[in-house]
């Protein structure tokens, strides 16, 4: 690149620099919130990484390529986006206001196109490394897409982050040669310098796992002192200096600056620098290469030329750079007096009435903002699949069978569907035949990028690894499959291919991957994930492997619909509607709520039921009207009325549970009208489902000041407003609110502590889930009427 092209990035580079220090200003100290609360910002963060986000967007990416950018430095995308022409001048100053730009990049929040949303710190930065993976699986399946490459922007200190080297580590990642992760290496987190010399550190654990390590140190300045007489003495102190000291030089000029820095110096380090004058000693020895245009596009070609691994590229850069902040310790969430960013706006030449012009379009740097607008655009993705998912795939059992053992028969038909199957793909962190996906896998095989030989026969596992492989094998890692769904599910914009993801976790250890399903779900992410075996049905694992609260999660969680059937059919009928709405079809009739738009977490048992009760009330109501109430959420498993007609005068309950536990109901049921009770029993298949139901009604009549209707799911399942007991293998409280619901009296049953080891009946014993235990809390609810 010529110096003329880096006069213009330089430019370029400034006005950015002034942006989006403005940006979080304004959000500061324009705008009166009236509460008093602190808005914040990261001026000092952003500064760090505009030389590297100018030298990408202004000179290097293509439009295919995707970026992820630290959470911190979402000012300086914005004035970035703001100076391509793809951002409202009216957002600026509306940083971490109502419906303005997000405190973090956000793919579904920001009115700029973000591809990765950034916010908890080590996510953002692992996702471009699944979404590279994503796409070498759509590749492989469907045909080459456009070379794209994936970017992380991440701050040092997130490679504190636990689950950056989950992923760097898994072998589903490895010999991604489209990806770069570049680090702001700046030696400051929130509270401290980064003691110690980390960076070999990190070298070494990167070039372990298999990547290439690239180093943006110095600056040019730097490097011409250097290659003079002597210079590689200077070079050894600056290298062993430590970070602390390192730092300390920003805040200094002069006389304490040349004391500061030959303070511990090697003998003769002060007559390098004896030339050198006060004022040009500051901008030599802090002259680092992340804030070099040229050096960083360098690194980026270095990056390109190695294709067969991923590569790393550290830029040595200075917190706060350009800004009277640079260096300081305690910068990070430090803002900028007004004084000082009327000096900044006086030294880019603007005033008041211009400070938030773009570039002019006839200047040359007008002109290269221009060029790169037209080069990075894109053309609108589309989300929808095309196909149609079956309603169901027709299960049948004609012995007692579990929903974890069901769940692999549906797949493994839909897999037989000649228009769905070739888009579902599965994943699953090394428990693969435990979780039942082994006859999917048997079927598809595992995906490799090559053909790998197989050395061992076993008849019962056919795992063939190829490039047409159909389910993506994971280490031991619950964040990497989050992270891996997450992505699989945002394959239609990321990678042009709208695919069906399914994934499995032991349910205990849905807990473990909590921040990456999260993350997913906030991206937008669509994907089916199945937690198996659960609960304290999983008797002899003992306590640490008895989910307790993950219902309650899955209930929560926004953007995740929690579903937890008991019995094969409604598992198929449910299961289906997942795929179905995730393929992008029209919503189904059996839905009484609006599309839903996000991920599906099956809560499943390994415990088998009996089938007859779910068949006797497919008989009684119809397959149409059962399915649509299954879908809904919940559907009266047991009539009362009609199976004990003597009873149609004595006190009413209802039975309410979901899941694993319905055995026990039954029999609880069958008691009570051994007494003269009549218990109806509902088999809630969805709280998620039942409670937005109920929320929206609700909700509806808190701003309409009605009274608030019963909505259609809960009316068709609680016909009646009598006394309910609920009944769960989870924490109680997860249904507690059906009472309310209901509007009557109500009396939750379910697991409020560390399970132990034993058998299934002396676990329902300890948390009063036997039928006996039940039959009690149902007498206790009728007295509370």
């Amino acid at each position: 690149m010529t110096q003329h092209d880096l006069d213009v990035l330089d430019e370029i580079q400034r006005r950015v620099l002034w942006l989006a220090t403005r940006i979080v200003d304004a959000a500061n100290h324009d705008r009166a919130t009236g509460d008093g609360v602190k808005v914040g910002g990261h001026q000092a963060s952003s500064a760090s990484l505009v030389t590297a986000m100018t030298a990408l967007w202004f000179a290097h990416l293509d439009a295919e390529d995707r970026v992820a950018v630290k959470p911190h430095a979402s000012p300086v995308f914005h004035a970035i986006q703001y100076l391509l022409g793809n951002l409202d001048r009216s957002y600026l100053p509306r940083l971490r206001a109502r419906g303005g730009l997000q405190s973090y990049p956000s793919r579904t929040k920001d009115p700029d196109s973000v591809d990765f949303s950034t916010g908890s710190v080590g996510l953002g930065a692992a996702a471009p490394l699944f979404a590279a993976a994503t796409r070498r699986y759509v590749d492989a399946h469907f045909g080459a897409r456009p070379h794209s490459r994936f970017v992380a922007l991440i701050g040092d200190a997130e490679l504190d982050e636990g689950n950056i080297w989950e992923a760097v580590a898994d072998p589903a990642t490895t010999g991604l040669g489209n990806v770069m992760w570049l680090v702001d290496f700046n030696r400051q987190s929130l509270d401290r310098v980064v003691p110690g010399i980390r960076i070999n550190q990190w070298r070494g654990q990167f070039e372990a796992a298999g990547w290439h390590v690239v180093e943006v140190k110095y600056g040019r300045r730097l490097a011409e002192a250097y290659a003079r007489p002597g210079g590689e003495a200077l070079r050894d102190w600056i290298d062993a200096m430590p970070n602390e000291q390192y730092q300390s030089l920003f805040g200094l000029t002069g006389p304490a600056l040349r004391k500061q820095f030959l303070d511990g110096a090697p003998t003769g380090i002060d007559k390098l620098i004896a030339h050198v004058d006060d004022e040009e000693l500051g901008p030599l020895v802090t002259d680092l290469g992340g804030h070099d245009l040229q050096a960083m596009l360098d690194a980026y070609a270095q990056c390109d030329a190695v294709t067969d691994r991923p590569s790393v590229v550290f830029a040595y850069t200075v917190k706060g750079w350009g800004l009277p902040i640079a260096g300081n310790p305690r910068n990070h969430s430090a803002l900028l007096s007004s004084e000082q960013v009327d000096t900044l706006r006086t030294a880019q030449g603007l005033t008041a009435e211009t400070e938030w012009d773009r570039l002019d379009p006839a200047s040359q740097a007008g002109i290269q903002a221009g060029a790169r607008r037209e080069a990075l655009s894109r053309a609108p993705r589309e989300r929808a699949l095309g196909v149609t998912v079956p309603e169901s795939t027709g299960v049948r059992a004609n012995k007692p069978i579990s929903t974890q053992e069901a769940f692999g028969r549906v797949l493994v038909d839909l897999a037989r569907d000649r228009e769905v199957g070739r888009y579902l793909v599965t994943t699953a962190p090394d428990v693969a035949t435990s979780t039942n996906l082994a006859g999917f896998i048997n079927k598809t095989g595992v995906f490799a990028p090559t053909e790998q030989r197989s050395w061992t026969e076993d008849r019962m596992l056919r795992w063939t690894e190829s490039p047409a492989g159909q389910h993506i094998e994971l280490g031991i890692s619950e964040m990497n499959l989050f992270l891996l769904l997450g992505q699989l599910g945002l394959s239609w914009d990321l990678s042009g291919q709208p695919l069906l993801p399914v994934g499995t976790v032991y349910d205990p250890f849905v807990l473990r991957g909590l921040d990456a399903f999260l993350y997913g779900t906030y991206s937008g992410s669509r994907f089916v994930v199945a937690g198996t075996p659960s609960g304290i049905t999983l008797a002899p694992e003992g306590g640490a492997h008895q989910s307790t609260i993950t219902a309650s999660v899955g209930l929560e969680l926004p953007g995740v619909t929690f579903v937890e059937p008991a019995y094969a059919a409604t598992l198929d009928w449910l299961l289906c509607d997942a795929l179905g709405q995730i393929a992008g079809g029209s919503v189904p009739a059996a839905t009484a709520a609006p599309a839903e738009d996000g991920a599906y977490y099956f809560r499943l048992s390994t415990r088998p039921l009996d089938q007859a009760p779910f068949e006797a009330a497919r008989a009684r109501l119809g397959d149409a009207v059962l399915r649509r109430q299954v879908v809904a959420g919940a559907y009266r498993l047991v009539d009362a009325h009609q199976a004990y007609p003597h009873l149609v005068d004595a006190p009413v309950v209802q039975l309410a549970a979901s899941g694993a536990v319905l055995p026990e109901v039954l029999a609880a049921a069958a008691e009570l009208a051994d007494e003269g009770i009549a218990a109806h029993v509902v088999d809630v298949t969805s709280l998620d489902r039942l409670y937005r139901a109920w929320q929206r009604t609700l909700r509806q009549g808190v701003r309409t000041a009605t009274v608030p209707s019963v909505p259609g799911a809960l009316r068709s399942a609680f016909a009646d407003r009598v006394p309910v007991v609920t009944v769960h293998d989870a924490a109680s409280h997860a249904m507690a609110w059906l009472g309310s619901a209901v509007g009557a009296p109500a009396v939750p049953l379910g697991v409020d502590e560390f399970g132990q080891s034993g058998s299934v009946a002396e676990l329902y014993e300890l948390h009063d889930l036997l039928p006996g235990s039940i039959v009690n809390a149902a007498l206790a609810a009728i007295a509370l009427r």
